[in-house]
């Protein structure tokens, strides 16, 4: 029996526990709270702190100068040039072949050799042109001698007029065979048109040539034709008579002499580009028809020109530049040296050199080599290097 039950009897079941107190869960909750709050501050602070110490050391220990090799900006007169590409033509070169058909009975020439206009190079067969001749000279002869024997009757008034007539067409009639035959017979020879150098034959004796078949090439290499194109831009510059200089690709190094002969008057629509042809002699024949070449105009010369090595400029798709050397003084009164990126306008670039229509005047210091470990502004030291010598055959442009 449950006390608690009795009447006028108050109080708790004994069987019930009493409650805890919440001050010790709250005293753990502040205490937890505390340590979380210094572990935060103190990752802030160290975070703070580290952040403090790198900016003070990047801003106190900074990078030694870097070494560079300088050139000076100078005004020269520089060759005015206009380049373009081309290829090289023979001013004479034909395939040569037979006017008629024939078989071929002898070949007079060797692949490869020289030969003077008029030599003879193949022999087709000709005997029935020969025979042909042959009777058509009889024929001359007799009707020679009917004419004469029917002028001499009609000076005595003893023939008609009408005889001499007919004798006298007999004759021509017989001459005009001899011509053709003999013409026939000169066509069955085929000789060469021109001075030259022949190539690879391409027939063989006993073969039937059928007119027109190619028998071998000839060319005269004495002198041989650049053709080239320029922009129509460029077309205004040029003249006949200026002076050429061209380069092929099989002798690096040398140039051949050359001067514009023919200019075409018209301008193709399709490419607004103009074609240009200049004559050059050949020494040596050692230049080929069909050589791919590389053909400079000498223009007037222009006023001379501000310009550096080609090695200071740097070509970029956003322009192009050069690190230029700028002095400044210090707090301590000494003067050093920094390489500040300038955006340049190139022009051609000659012997090595770039032409600079702005961004630069005459007495510039300019890093020649070592701008590709550069960023602009960089602290920089003058090298004793001496600046990159111009190559001996550099590019022109």
């Amino acid at each position: 029996m449950n006390i608690v039950t009795e009447a006028n009897i108050s109080g708790k079941p004994i069987t019930d526990k009493p409650r805890a107190r919440p001050v010790r869960m709250l005293r753990w909750f502040i205490i937890v709270g505390l340590l979380l709050a210094l572990l935060v501050g103190g990752l802030v602070g160290f975070n703070a702190f580290r952040s403090h110490m790198i900016a003070q050391f990047f801003a106190t220990n900074k990078p030694p100068p870097t070494a560079v090799t300088v050139a000076e900006a100078r005004s020269e007169l520089v060759p005015n040039l206009l380049t373009a590409v081309g290829e090289l033509a023979a001013v004479h070169q034909v395939n040569v072949t037979s006017d008629v058909s024939g078989r071929v009975t002898d070949i007079l020439f060797t692949s490869g050799c020289d030969v003077k206009a008029g030599s003879p190079l193949v022999q087709l067969f000709d005997a029935p042109e020969q025979a042909d001749l042959a009777n058509f000279k009889a024929q001359a002869t007799v009707a020679q001698l009917s004419l004469d024997r029917a002028k001499q009757l009609a000076a005595r008034q003893f023939g008609p007029q009408a005889t001499v007539d007919q004798a006298q067409a007999a004759y021509d009639q017989a001459n005009a065979g001899i011509a053709k035959t003999q013409a026939i017979i000169s066509q069955k020879l085929v000789r060469a048109p021109f001075d030259g150098e022949l190539g690879v034959r391409h027939i063989e004796v006993g073969q039937y040539l059928t007119a027109g078949t190619q028998i071998v090439t000839l060319t005269d290499l004495s002198k041989l034709y650049a053709n080239f194109t320029v922009t129509e831009k460029d077309s205004g510059q040029l003249k006949v008579g200026q002076p050429i200089r061209v380069a092929v690709d099989a002798y690096p190094g040398r140039t051949f002499e050359g001067k514009i002969t023919a200019i075409e008057p018209q301008i193709a629509t399709e490419t607004r580009n103009i074609r240009v042809q200049a004559t050059l002699d050949n020494p040596g024949h050692i230049l080929k028809p069909g050589m791919f070449a590389t053909t400079t105009v000498v223009l007037p010369d222009k006023p001379p020109v501000l310009t550096v090595p080609e090695t200071a400029v740097d070509y970029t798709l956003y322009g192009d530049s050069v690190f230029l050397i700028t002095e400044k003084k210090e707090n301590d009164g000494k003067t050093s040296l920094s390489a500040v990126r300038t955006f340049v306008r190139t022009g051609n670039r000659v012997d090595g050199r770039a032409e600079i229509l702005s961004g630069l005047k005459p007495g510039d210091r300019v890093v020649a080599v070592g701008q590709l470990k550069l960023q602009s502004g960089a602290a920089v030291t003058i090298s004793s290097d001496a600046p990159p010598p111009i190559p001996a055959n550099p590019p022109r442009y």
